[in-house]
């Protein structure tokens, strides 16, 4: 089996869009969660809360031609993927369009605005507002497509359109096809733009935080008095290359990822479970070769939703007792949906290669239906280890976990 390493990164994200930002939010212990004011004009919706990506600028080759095929979703899948390249030292390399580079990623849906204008033709019997790109806009592989289309991609394209296991799965199913000896590097990750749809989704299912008036309270993963989750958005690709390819140019290895592990509850579609979460776990470890106790930090999906902390903290136990530090970087930047497997599994690399873990914020009291963790809290841990693991679930009882390795630079 081939080794599959890191060696670039394109992220926009709710903290910032390169790890010297973001480390400097995490550390700040502050959430960008803000009241969403076009949210008042919708009746009957409850939350206003949400975080946006920190503003970024398009170059100017990405004119109204480019773009026509693109909701935002899709620009910012693309502008990660093209940044990731180029910190790769691969931008305009013939590996890019030489079929031995593929795209593994994902994202909720495509952009909710193009799902509206055939709304509207359903309610109003007419096809105004519908052109040739509406679909493209729409479809759940509208990231996936228009970057392979952007940057010439040849290689098989992977869409993975699971919610919030999206970006893992992205990553995850790259890491198989290089593994395998199918490819020989791929983009992989997932993106997700905010909307007030996606809001309506959990809003109807009572998971939303409505602590509209203290948004810096919000959301409180794993706390007895978290109200639910606030939704984000992003975008972030990483370059996966097989070990020897890389080596040989010369590459700029940033980790390695060593572990997979993937499976469904097949029980509900939104009721989680914590035995087939801990499966997830245990089958990533298992193709790490790994036991538990080699993990040294587990970055949570933690997405302060009663039944999802409850679930995922009562699996992880399940595997790891309470030894192992764990935390949440949702309450800082929100549920970012599609985006979030790969922003955290980024996060939690870069957080290793710093030697310092974020807390998970306004943890106050642990609630004491979640399983008994080392919760990392206020001011954060620091700590020397070579190997993480990242986890995700998202609707449809689909699970995830990556274990991630420090390369010795």
């Amino acid at each position: 089996m081939k080794r599959v390493v890191i060696t670039g990164v394109g992220a926009i994200s709710p903290l910032g869009h390169d790890w010297p930002t973001v480390s400097a939010r995490l550390r700040e212990e502050r959430n960008v969660v803000q009241y969403i004011r076009e949210w008042d004009d919708y009746v009957g919706l409850n939350t206003r809360l949400g975080t946006r990506a920190a503003p970024f600028e398009l170059p100017a080759r990405y004119n109204r031609k480019v773009t026509r095929s693109m909701g935002r979703v899709a620009i910012m899948a693309t502008l990660s993927a093209e940044t990731a390249l180029a910190d790769a030292g691969l931008a305009g390399d013939p590996l890019v369009t030489s079929g031995k580079m593929g795209i593994s990623y994902g994202s909720s849906i495509g952009s909710p605005a193009a799902m509206g204008d055939f709304g509207n033709m359903i309610s109003r019997k007419t096809t105004e507002g519908i052109n040739a790109n509406t679909y493209i806009r729409m479809m759940s592989h509208s990231a996936a497509v228009n970057i392979g289309v952007f940057l010439g991609v040849t290689g098989r394209i992977i869409p993975t359109s699971s919610a919030c296991t999206a970006g893992s799965q992205g990553l995850g199913y790259g890491f198989e096809a290089i593994q395998s000896g199918r490819q020989v590097a791929m983009l992989a990750g997932g993106a997700e733009e905010l909307d007030a749809t996606d809001a309506a989704v959990f809003d109807t299912l009572f998971a939303t935080s409505t602590s509209n008036d203290t948004p810096h309270l919000s959301p409180r993963p794993f706390d007895a008095e978290r109200d639910g989750l606030v939704l984000g958005e992003g975008a972030c690709t990483l370059v996966l290359e097989e070990l020897e390819h890389a080596q040989a140019r010369g590459a700029n290895i940033l980790a390695e990822i060593i572990g997979f592990g993937t499976n469904s509850d097949g029980t509900h579609v939104t009721q989680p479970n914590p035995r087939t979460m801990a499966q997830a776990m245990r089958l990533a470890l298992a193709g790490a070769g790994l036991p538990p106790e080699a993990i040294g930090y587990i970055n949570a999906h933690g997405t302060a939703t009663e039944h999802g902390d409850v679930a995922e903290s009562q699996g992880t136990h399940e595997v790891f007792g309470g030894r192992t530090p764990i935390s949440s970087l949702k309450s800082y930047m929100g549920h970012t949906l599609g985006a979030c497997g790969a922003l955290e599994a980024w996060m939690s690399v870069e957080m290793m290669r710093d030697g310092w873990f974020a807390p998970t914020i306004n943890l106050r009291n642990v609630d004491p239906r979640c399983g008994e963790l080392d919760y990392v809290r206020e001011g954060g841990r620091s700590l020397q280890t070579d190997i993480v693991m990242s986890n995700n679930f998202a609707f449809g009882g689909i699970n995830t976990s990556l274990i991630l390795r420090r390369w010795p630079n």
